[in-house]
């Protein structure tokens, strides 16, 4: 595609990972550093205005995006730092999780004085355990964090149904959204989360840049989680005042050419429309587990329905390890992830299901897809396995 100069010449099928960058993200954050450079909100100067009214341009269209206000919307340097934000800054011992979430929504909460975490199993298809589900709820935990798309299993999470039950009850819902604001329509008061982080880097965007996005009045009751210039009020020699949302939690000099770089991503899916991301997705996703299936010795893992998942599809071919798998795959120019996807307690959760007793984890390959991906990417990838399963054939 033209918009895409880095996919000249290869089959891109790990989005889930890191996404292309069309060039009209390169452009705007390359006018940026040729014609707007300089920091933000505190230069009285033209040039200064002009980055701050750029940087603050991102932040609407942030939060448009969204469907919510701009002071609700707090950039980060991506979704693991907004989870760290909120497990350092949010109360309470008793967290609520599930076996399929991402290192990063994990090991930030792991490492609070004192948690006591609870976990949510999963299904068979890689679902979320109702009966789990509901035993968690039960322990009426002051936090549940989950990721809303699942970056191994690509299972799509209940989260509004998850969200009411949790405010039913007095428990904050915070949401991984790294692998859902990217690919799905998102309106954060549809969803009725109290908190929802996501990566630029992920949505076509730069990396280095991210938001969390909160209800105003779980917001306000953050403490500031990193101190010095940009987040203040008033210093004296005895005490600190803070300034208002969102730059209470921005310290420091922000990524300007990133957040602008967001916003140019964030221009290019709103003019595709997210609907159609959506539905670009399934139909790929379709065609890949049909695909799939006629491939003997490759198991799939998660809903393997395109109505419940998104574009992400992981899978073992037999007995190959997946990283051989990827490096035959690499030689035809098919990108793909292998290993254990910063999920290794799913990791390990699937190894008991498929093969109990296994001392070691099992590992995966991974294809995921996003709105540049074309059907021949598809074909690319299944001739690629069918290849590998020849090559280490011991038949």
């Amino acid at each position: 595609m033209l918009d895409f100069p880095g996919l000249e010449g290869i089959t891109y099928l790990d989005s889930a990972a890191s996404s292309q960058t069309p060039n009209q993200v390169l452009a705007r954050m390359e006018h940026y550093y040729q014609r707007d450079r300089a920091n933000v909100h505190r230069g009285a100067y033209a040039l200064s205005s002009r980055a701050t009214d750029a940087y603050e341009e991102a932040r609407q269209k942030v939060a448009d995006f969204l469907g919510t206000d701009a002071d609700q919307c707090v950039f980060t340097r991506g979704t693991t730092d907004a989870l760290n934000l909120l497990a350092r800054t949010l109360p309470g011992k008793k967290i609520a999780l599930s076996v399929m979430e991402h290192h990063s929504n994990l090991v930030p909460w792991q490492q609070r004085p004192e948690a006591e975490l609870i976990w949510i199993e999963i299904s068979e298809d890689g679902r979320l355990d109702q009966a789990s589900l509901e035993a968690a709820l039960a322990q009426k935990p002051d936090i549940m964090t989950l990721t809303w798309v699942s970056n191994v299993l690509g299972t799509i999470n209940p989260i509004q149904e998850i969200a009411r039950r949790c405010r039913e009850q007095g428990t904050l819902l915070v949401v991984d959204a790294a692998q859902g604001v990217p690919h799905l329509p998102t309106d954060v008061k549809e969803l009725g989360c109290h908190f929802l982080v996501f990566s630029g880097h992920k949505m076509l965007g730069p990396t280095g840049i991210g938001v969390l996005w909160g209800e105003r009045q779980q917001l306000e009751k953050l403490p500031p989680y990193q101190f010095g210039g940009s987040m203040v009020g008033l210093v004296t020699r005895e005490k600190t005042t803070f300034a208002d949302l969102p730059q209470r939690l921005e310290a420091g000099t922000p990524p300007i050419a990133e957040a602008i770089g967001l916003g140019a991503a964030i221009d290019f899916l709103r003019a595709r429309g997210m609907a159609k991301v959506r539905q670009h997705e399934k139909e790929l996703t379709g065609l890949a587990l049909h695909e799939l299936r006629k491939i003997p010795d490759l198991r799939i893992a998660g809903p393997q329905d395109p109505e419940k998942q998104g574009g992400v599809i992981s899978f073992q071919v037999g007995k190959v390890h997946p990283h051989d798998v990827a490096t035959i795959l690499d030689r035809r120019n098919v990108c793909v992830r292998a290993g254990h996807h910063c999920c290794q307690p799913l990791m390990r959760r699937l190894t008991d299901m498929w093969t109990p007793g296994a001392r070691a984890p099992i590992a995966l390959v991974r294809a995921s897809f996003y709105l540049y991906n074309q059907p021949e990417d598809v074909a690319q990838l299944v001739e690629g396995l069918q290849e590998a399963r020849k090559v280490f054939s011991r038949g």
